[in-house]
């Protein structure tokens, strides 16, 4: 058993852990309530205009509407979003596994390149052949979590847009943690380009008035939806890593107390051991004096 010193510091270093689990969770909670009031609010909007976007698709052909145009897929770009820092679970392991999958499926078949949103996905493939080596697509988006605006958003999108217009990714897809509730995240593969038409629209042949016209409409309500796509993605991330975050300071906080009481009993066993041993000792030499 160890002795009363070496157990009052492991109680005393537990207390102090517990401490900063604590205070991490109640940052995560004040942090999660921004981060989910922004996505409520943001989540209705870009799911209806996706909606009318697959809708609106169906009805153009490739001339006019290039954003929703199928090729072959010979190269794919793959931009998964995690967090920059960690303590959050199994929050950015999760994007990691589902992007190593989506690398097993294309093995052999396309190109890939992934383009990382997040310190955690970045380190994790800085030193494979599949990260990107494009000069002209930013390598430091970590950056965006810091002043984190649609502003900044809608210049990544726009360069994607580009790059899939000018032929170079046959296909770009995103990959993040779908905000559910504070204990619950669901990993989610979105394809950004092509636009994927919606089946109904082709099945029942619906037609469309465009107000003003088919050409504005492509120019600019097409280009403007899937900026906001992508900044719902990482709207999405960033609530889901503080409700990870907050969900795993919490599990770690009700561990650390567990412990400490575990160990408060153990230091008590072994401090109230010592005293029998003393008492006894005092009895022991009380006797012999008086033989």
């Amino acid at each position: 058993m160890a002795n009363l010193k070496e157990i009052r510091n492991r109680i005393q270093s537990v207390g102090s852990t517990m401490q900063i689990t604590s205070a991490m969770k109640m940052v995560s909670a004040a942090k999660l309530k921004r981060a989910q009031d922004s996505i409520v609010q943001m989540r209705p909007y870009a799911e209806k205009l996706r909606d009318i976007l697959g809708n609106l698709s169906a009805t153009l052909d490739l001339s006019e509407n290039p954003f929703s145009e199928v090729r072959e897929e010979k190269n794919v770009l793959i931009v998964p979003i995690t967090s920059n820092r960690g303590l959050c679970g199994g929050f950015n392991n999760n994007i990691i596994k589902r992007v190593n999958a989506l690398l097993n499926e294309h093995n052999g078949t396309a190109a890939v390149t992934i383009l990382p949103i997040g310190k955690k996905v970045k380190d994790a493939f800085k030193n494979s052949s599949f990260i990107n080596k494009d000069e002209e697509l930013p390598n430091n988006l970590e950056e965006l979590f810091n002043d984190l605006t649609f502003e900044r958003v809608a210049e990544l999108a726009d360069l994607l847009t580009d790059k899939f217009i000018a032929g170079n990714y046959d296909k770009v897809v995103i990959v993040y943690n779908q905000f559910v509730n504070a204990a619950v995240q669901k990993v989610t593969i979105e394809q950004l380009l092509p636009i994927v038409p919606a089946e109904e629209a082709k099945d029942l042949g619906t037609e469309y008035i465009f107000e003003p016209n088919k050409q504005e409409i492509v120019e600019d309500i097409i280009p403007k939806t899937i900026r906001i796509q992508l900044f719902k993605g990482i709207l999405d991330s960033w609530a889901s890593e503080h409700g990870a975050r907050m969900t795993a300071m919490h599990k770690a906080t009700d561990n650390a107390g567990a412990m400490k009481r575990a160990l408060t009993l153990e230091y008590n066993k072994a401090r109230q051991a010592a005293i029998t041993a003393e008492i006894l000792e005092i009895v022991g030499g009380a006797e012999a004096l008086n033989s």
